[in-house]
């Protein structure tokens, strides 16, 4: 495990329950050579690759389920739904556990990187491509003379997908 591979410690004075404290923080992550980066208020923690276990009947990018402290999370790997090009997990590779629409699932990355401050000012509407390819993506944040991709995780999985990986995951485990 690495430095990241612990709980996120949201009564520390960095996190606190304000919603002004976590305005403008992201969780930046690797995929390829590309950073991306993801709204800290939807992060709950960052952990290790644990066994996952494999559902039937799911698509290519939803890799399981993963049992977290007797919670069952769906994992999906975040460079398969981007249709990057597979590599072998490391131990860098890590799952990062978020909370969209009060349900929770495991984002596998290749490797998270550092808690980011990116004010509003610095995010640019994201690049009009095709619709579904720029669903993922909230914006552009500029970084020094870098940018980070940051994701609009809330439509990382439609609401068909998010539901069926559910009904699935709990009918499974």
């Amino acid at each position: 495990m690495n430095e990241f591979s612990e709980r996120l410690d949201y009564e520390d004075d960095e996190f606190e329950d304000d919603a002004d404290s976590q305005k403008d923080k992201y969780i930046t992550f690797k995929l390829d050579k590309e950073e991306f980066g993801i709204e800290i208020q939807y992060v709950i923690e960052i952990v290790g690759l644990q066994k996952i276990t494999q559902l039937p009947d799911m698509p290519e990018f939803i890799k399981g389920v993963i049992n977290l402290r007797g919670l069952v999370i769906p994992i999906l790997d975040v460079r398969k739904r981007f249709r990057l090009e597979e590599i072998p997990y490391n131990d860098r590779t890590c799952i990062i556990v978020v909370s969209i629409q009060e349900a929770q699932l495991g984002l596998i990355v290749d490797e998270v990187s550092e808690v980011l401050d990116i004010p509003e000012s610095q995010v640019s509407e994201p690049p009009k491509t095709s619709i579904h390819k720029s669903r993922y993506i909230k914006g552009i944040g500029k970084v020094g003379n870098n940018v980070k991709i940051i994701l609009n995780i809330e439509k990382i999985l439609s609401e068909e997908e998010m539901n069926e990986v559910i009904k699935v995951a709990w009918n499974n485990y």
